[in-house]
């Protein structure tokens, strides 16, 4: 940890009130770490902001909705709801959060009309669609929310919620933060629907939702 996490580790330790993981694993997976831009609409999710102008999100804030998107999303049929992720990061999370809660990945360039035309080859049919990232993932959003699609994103300091129906908020960049994120929401998915004990783990570690290095030195070579 460095001296930067250390130092917001003793500030928010008192807050922590039974977080779905230490907040010390929070903090080392930076999901609290957000951009230097804040958008009116993170404005309630923002803890402060520190000497390098980063924007801190309030890690209780980012837990609470993580349980509220499960809630959610347990209810809702596996195979109906897709979960996509243009950004390279959040391809191996995306798969393996697909894998472990039965849903449908969307990786990589999302092809046009994938929503919106009952005619494409490769429509999808969806009663919930997750996104990576509302910017990257822009078509995703456009498309669903044109066909009445309920939108649950990932937004860091830097989004706005245009035609997003429920924010989780995170660091939606980083490879660990998004890694930690997915598995977080896949083991509370799980924990809903009773597939695993209220304090269960997955049999997947986190570890396994990163994307490595290697992949991403083999996409850009």
């Amino acid at each position: 940890m460095t001296e930067e996490e250390s130092r917001e580790s003793e500030e928010v330790v008192e807050k922590e009130t039974g977080l779905l993981l230490p907040i010390e694993n929070l903090l080392s997976a930076g999901i609290h770490i957000g951009t230097r831009i804040n958008t009116k609409d993170m404005d309630p999710f923002i803890y402060r902001v520190r000497p390098d102008g980063l924007f801190v999100l309030d890690v209780e804030k980012t837990d609470s909705r993580i349980r509220t998107a499960a809630k959610f999303l347990a209810f809702i049929d596996p195979s109906k709801i897709i979960v996509v992720s243009t950004r390279l990061y959040g391809i191996t999370p995306v798969t393996k959060f697909c894998e472990v809660t039965f849903t449908h990945p969307v990786t990589g360039r999302f092809l046009p009309g994938l929503f919106s035309n009952p005619n494409h080859s490769s429509h999808l049919e969806a009663d919930v669609v997750v996104v990576t990232d509302p910017k990257a993932d822009k078509q995703a959003v456009k498309e669903a929310s044109s066909v009445g699609i309920p939108v649950v994103a990932l937004c860091d300091t830097d989004n706005d919620f245009s035609k997003i129906d429920l924010v989780i908020p995170a660091n939606n960049k980083g490879r660990r933060s998004l890694a930690t994120i997915y598995w977080l929401l896949a083991r509370q998915i799980l924990r809903e629907k009773g597939e695993i004990p209220p304090d269960g783990d997955l049999s997947t570690p986190i570890e396994d939702f990163e994307t490595k290095l290697v992949q991403v030195r083999s996409q850009v070579e």
